[in-house]
């Protein structure tokens, strides 16, 4: 049973508070951000930072090109003013910007 479309759509991140990829077909919600995988048990997230799995890099790039595969989208996107306290974030980052 996949979660609530609802629930998808508030549910963040408990550690940076940004959105997540729904891993419906592996019972995960992931972070790109931090690499950090949280399990959906018994169609509950389990958002507790303790219990979420880090992600080395390969799984990352896997779970990164799956998502691009199948059109997986963030659980919200994120507003300006939130990407802004969150600073620079995508290729870009680290980037000095041209005046």
């Amino acid at each position: 049973m996949a979660l609530d479309p609802r629930l998808l759509e508030i549910l963040a991140c408990p550690e940076d508070k940004g959105p997540l990829l729904y891993l419906q077909d592996e019972d995960a919600l992931y972070n790109p951000r931090l690499k950090r995988r949280y399990d959906v048990r018994d169609d509950i997230p389990v958002m507790l930072i303790d219990e979420a799995t880090g992600v080395d890099e390969a799984e990352h790039d896997r779970i990164m090109a799956k998502a691009d595969a199948e059109g997986l989208s963030l659980t919200f996107e994120p507003t300006q003013s939130e990407r802004s306290e969150r600073g620079p974030s995508g290729p870009a980052a680290g980037q000095e910007r041209e005046a």
